[in-house]
């Protein structure tokens, strides 16, 4: 049971990063892609129907962690606590600046939340590799930890690949310019925590008695249904975006 509990955290966190790393992505990219506040708006528009349920598999992972493995969720947050602190700002800030942005009809306030979008964009990129590369070379703040910036770049380059598919195309143009292709960034993206996970003492951190088989059972059957809702969402704003959106 403990092996399929660690196959579906990497499949969780995997699908997270790859997911979710299209629009932090397209966030680092915010000021470049759109130029005045037409075209923010737009690419604002190119995931804002996708970036809620991308984080539900972040909240499944944090869940699988806490219910299988009790140990590794202490070990990541001793470890790692400033990458942590600041992963968790940055996603405050992001998704702040997301909420807020269409609730003051001025230039400036846009401009801010504008502004806050790529910043936490960034910090969640920059965290996030920090926090894999940091695990892959053995744990705690290390050399690893200074891969937060490459990796970061993937994001970006991932994030330039999904505006090339949404984006209108004078603005898709633009994302064109980076050689990307979602698929290959994606792949890229859905390695770094299988890397990382084989790095884990997965048998020194796993949860004991019945509680690992309850997390595991409960996680298999919710999958199908995540998954379902997932490719419903990618179906119906599956074309490219022509509006801008309620955010």
């Amino acid at each position: 049971m403990e092996s399929v509990a660690v196959v579906l955290l990497a499949v969780f966190s995997a699908g997270y990063l790859v997911l979710a790393g299209a629009d932090i992505g397209v966030g680092m990219l915010l000021p470049w892609l759109g130029r005045d506040q037409r075209e923010r708006r737009l690419v604002i528009a190119s995931f804002a129907p996708f970036f809620l349920g991308n984080e539900v598999w972040l909240v499944a992972s944090a869940g699988l962690v806490a219910g299988a493995f009790p140990g590794l969720e202490h070990l990541l947050l001793e470890e790692l606590y400033p990458l942590v602190v600041v992963l968790l700002i940055g996603w405050v800030v992001r998704d702040m600046g997301l909420w807020l942005r269409g609730r003051v009809d001025a230039v400036a306030w846009r401009g801010l939340c504008d502004a806050a979008i790529a910043a936490g964009s960034w910090a969640l990129a920059l965290a996030w590799g920090s926090v894999l590369g940091s695990v892959v070379f053995g744990g705690g703040l290390n050399a690893g930890s200074v891969l937060g910036l490459p990796l970061a770049a993937v994001f970006a380059w991932h994030g330039a690949g999904f505006a090339r598919w949404r984006l209108p195309v004078e603005l898709a143009a633009r994302a064109g310019r980076v050689p990307a292709r979602y698929g290959v960034s994606g792949a890229v993206l859905a390695v770094l925590p299988v890397a990382a996970g084989l790095r884990l003492p997965w048998s020194e951190v796993v949860t004991v008695g019945g509680g690992l088989a309850v997390t595991a059972v409960t996680t298999v059957a919710v999958l199908p249904f995540l998954l379902g809702s997932q490719a419903l969402v990618w179906w119906t704003f599956r074309g490219r975006v022509d509006s801008p959106s309620y955010l």
